[in-house]
């Protein structure tokens, strides 16, 4: 299933973490970097639009566990659980709010970002 997820910047390094312990490795550190989308508040958000697998879907609803790859304890575990408790999973449109990682499933990347209320900003690198 295609999943969008808008991630505030706050939450940009938790959710970085939860994506390494949910996806395949140290690579996904870089899942939610430059925040680029913002909401009708100004609050700004970095966004990913990925094909999960079901094992993705149940392993963010279920007790995380730290990844056999990471032997050197690169994940920080504590943060990787305050993204999950942030996560807000819909088949519906829902507003992305600065405090939750929201998560619309089914739906196109770009379709689901205006859904969740947010727009394209032009960031400087």
């Amino acid at each position: 299933m295609r999943l969008t997820i808008a991630c505030p910047e706050a939450l940009i390094a938790d959710a970085n973490d939860l994506a390494m312990v949910l996806a395949f490795g140290p690579a996904d550190e870089r899942t939610y970097t430059n925040p680029s989308w913002q909401d009708a508040g100004g609050n700004l958000y970095a966004a990913a639009s990925f094909e999960a697998r079901d094992e993705w879907v149940i392993g963010a609803q279920t007790s995380l566990e730290r990844p056999e790859w990471d032997t050197d304890n690169h994940v920080n575990m504590a943060g990787a659980e305050r993204a999950q408790a942030a996560l807000v999973f819909s088949l519906e449109p829902v507003t992305a709010t600065p405090d939750k990682l929201t998560a619309i499933g089914g739906m196109d990347g770009l379709a689901a970002l205006a859904a969740m209320g947010l727009t394209r900003v032009e960031v400087e690198i």
